[in-house]
C-alpha cells in the first residue's frame, strides 16, 4: 500500500461518498481548492453522467474515490470506470472517526461524505485499494456465500416446522427423521395430521415408505403399527388447525430450498473444478465438495494480497487479539472479521480431524490441556492456515505424509511435539497480570 504523499501527485482529485438507498452525498477535494459537495442519484444513468464528467474535467487522470462499501450496488457500478480508483472504508472506521470529532452523535449524509474524504486524504496510507480478483473467483465467492444463506434459511424453516410438529404431531419426528427431508415433506403433504395418517390403510402406508426407500421391511411394519396405535398430542382444535395450516407452506418452502441448494451445488462444483487452484484445495484432508470451493474463494488467486500466513490468520479472525494496558494484558478472539471466512476455516479444521492423523492428535492434545472443543478447533485452524498458505503460495497440493515426515525430522513424533495453538481464551476477554 502506498502512502498518501506518494499517491497525491498521481490523483487529479479525491472523492468521499456516503452511500444511501436512493441518493448518495459526495465531497470532492482538489489540491489547493476548497472541498466541493453534491448529491448523486442511485441510478446507472446518473452514475454514468457523474463519472463521465469527472473524466472530462480531469482529462482522464485517475481519481481516488473512498466509500463505506467493500461490496454493494454503488461499488459495482463504479468499478467499470477505469479512471476511478476505489478505496473501501470499513463502517467501524467511519463510525469511530465520526465519534472522535462529533461526540454529540450529530450526523448527516454530507458531513459523513466529508469525513470519508478526510480519511482518504489524511489517512489514505491505512486504506487498501480495491483490487478485484478474477471474475471466476469472485463468482465462486458470491455463489458459496449465497448458498450458505439458503442453508441458513433451510435451517430456520426446519426449526419452525419442528416447533409446529412438537405441538400437535410429535410422533412424525421419529418416523421420518430429518424434518427438512423429502420423505417428511411428502408425508405431511399427504397426511398433515396424525388423525389423517391413521385413516390410511396399512398397504398404503407400506407403499409410501417403500417408495421413499425408508428402511427395511421390519422397520416399515413397526412404523405402521406405531402410526395406528399413536395417541394424539392434543385435542385442541385451535392448535391442530393453526399448526397444520402452517405446516404445508413450510413444507413447500423447504422443497424449493432443497432444489435451490442442489442447483447451487452443481454450479459451484463446475466452477470449482475449472479453477486453476482446484488441485491445491482438493488435496486438503476433510475439505470435500462443500468446503473446497469455499477455501478457493477464501484465498483467491491474488498471491500478492497476503504477504504472510499471519496476515491471513488475523484477517480471517482465527488469530486471537492480544491487548495490554499498564500492567494488565488479556487475550480475546477477534470481534471484527469476515464471519463467513472465519466459519470456513473453523468448519474445515473440524472436518480435518477425521481425515488427518496429526490433526486428530493435535486436537486431542489441546483438549487434554483443558481447552474447549471450539477453542481447540480454532487452534487447529490456526495451524492449518499456515500450511495451506504455503501450499497456495508455492502452487503445490498438500500431502499429509510429507508434512508428517517433515514434522518428525524437525521436532520428533507429531503428537508429542506439535506446538501449542494461539492463546485463544474464548469469546470474552480474560485479564491476567503482566
Amino acid at each position: 500500500m502506498e502512502g498518501t504523499e506518494k499517491r497525491e501527485p498521481n490523483f487529479a482529485a479525491f472523492v468521499g461518498i456516503d452511500w444511501a438507498d436512493r441518493k448518495h452525498a459526495w465531497a470532492l477535494q482538489v489540491q489547493g481548492a476548497p472541498p466541493e459537495h453534491g448529491y448523486l442519484d442511485h441510478t446507472p444513468e446518473a452514475v454514468d453522467v457523474w463519472a463521465t464528467e469527472l473524466a472530462e474535467r480531469f482529462g482522464g487522470r485517475p481519481v481516488a474515490v473512498a466509500l463505506e462499501q467493500s461490496r454493494g450496488a454503488l461499488l459495482f457500478m463504479l468499478t467499470k470506470y477505469a479512471h476511478l480508483v476505489l478505496f473501501p472504508v470499513h463502517p467501524a472506521t467511519l463510525a469511530n472517526y465520526r465519534q472522535g470529532f462529533r461526540p454529540s452523535g450529530a450526523k448527516s449524509d454530507p458531513s459523513d461524505a466529508g469525513l470519508v474524504l478526510d480519511i482518504l486524504v489524511h489517512h489514505g496510507d491505512k486504506l487498501r485499494r480495491l483490487s478485484p480478483d478474477t471474475p471466476e473467483t469472485r463468482m465462486l465467492q458470491f455463489l458459496v456465500e449465497e448458498r450458505r444463506k439458503f442453508v441458513a434459511d433451510k435451517t430456520r424453516y426446519s426449526n419452525r416446522l419442528t416447533a409446529h410438529l412438537k405441538a400437535y404431531f410429535p410422533q412424525l419426528l421419529s418416523w421420518v427423521g430429518e424434518v427438512s427431508s423429502e420423505i417428511a415433506g411428502a408425508f405431511l403433504e399427504r397426511w398433515p395430521s396424525l388423525q389423517e395418517a391413521q385413516k390410511a390403510r396399512p398397504k398404503t402406508l407400506r407403499q409410501f415408505f417403500i417408495a421413499h426407500h425408508s428402511g427395511r421391511s421390519e422397520i416399515v411394519e413397526r412404523r405402521i403399527e406405531e402410526i395406528h396405535s399413536a395417541t394424539p398430542a392434543t385435542h385442541d382444535v385451535a392448535v391442530n388447525g393453526s399448526c397444520s395450516a402452517a405446516v404445508l407452506p413450510l413444507v413447500r418452502m423447504l422443497r424449493e430450498l432443497r432444489q435451490t441448494i442442489r442447483c447451487y451445488d452443481e454450479r459451484i462444483e463446475t466452477l470449482a473444478r475449472q479453477h486453476p487452484d482446484f488441485a491445491i484445495f482438493d488435496s486438503l484432508p476433510g475439505a470435500g465438495s462443500a468446503l473446497v470451493p469455499r477455501l478457493i474463494a477464501a484465498l483467491g488467486t491474488q498471491r500478492e494480497r497476503y504477504q504472510s500466513a499471519t496476515e491471513l490468520q488475523s484477517y480471517s479472525g482465527i488469530a486471537p487479539v492480544l491487548a495490554s494496558s499498564g500492567k494488565q494484558r488479556w487475550v480475546h478472539w477477534r470481534w471484527a472479521c469476515p464471519k463467513f471466512l472465519r466459519q470456513t476455516f473453523h468448519e474445515w479444521a473440524a472436518h480435518s480431524i477425521r481425515y488427518s492423523e496429526w490433526a486428530k492428535a493435535y486436537y486431542q492434545q489441546q483438549r487434554a490441556r483443558g481447552k474447549s472443543a471450539s477453542t481447540s478447533i480454532r487452534a487447529l485452524a490456526y495451524k492449518w492456515i499456515r500450511i495451506v498458505f504455503r501450499c497456495w503460495k508455492d502452487r503445490k497440493p498438500y500431502c499429509d505424509t510429507v508434512y508428517e515426515q517433515a514434522l518428525a525430522r524437525r521436532r520428533g513424533p507429531a503428537p508429542q511435539v506439535l506446538e501449542p495453538g494461539p492463546r485463544d481464551l474464548g469469546p470474552g476477554p480474560r485479564r491476567q497480570g503482566a
